[in-house]
């Protein structure tokens, strides 16, 4: 189910992660939507949202890090 706007983020993304960052996730989050459609792209039994979330994920921390607060801040 890809998003169509920050506002339907999951609310561990929307609560911590600054606009930038939530705006990289939903972006990362549709392409691996669109890119694992196919379940022989993605890796032993993960369904296609799970592997779109760990992209989502790897993509925001690129850009951004966890601080000691538990929000995440642009290195």
């Amino acid at each position: 189910m890809p998003y169509s706007s920050i506002s339907e983020l999951p609310d561990a993304v929307r609560d911590h992660l600054p606009k930038h960052a939530q705006e990289i996730y939903k972006e990362a989050f549709n392409s691996a939507w669109d890119d694992y459609a196919d379940e022989d792209a993605r890796r032993g039994s993960e369904s296609r949202e799970e592997a779109a979330h760990k992209v989502a994920w790897a993509a925001v921390k690129k850009k951004y890090a966890k601080g000691g607060d538990g929000d995440w801040h642009a290195r």
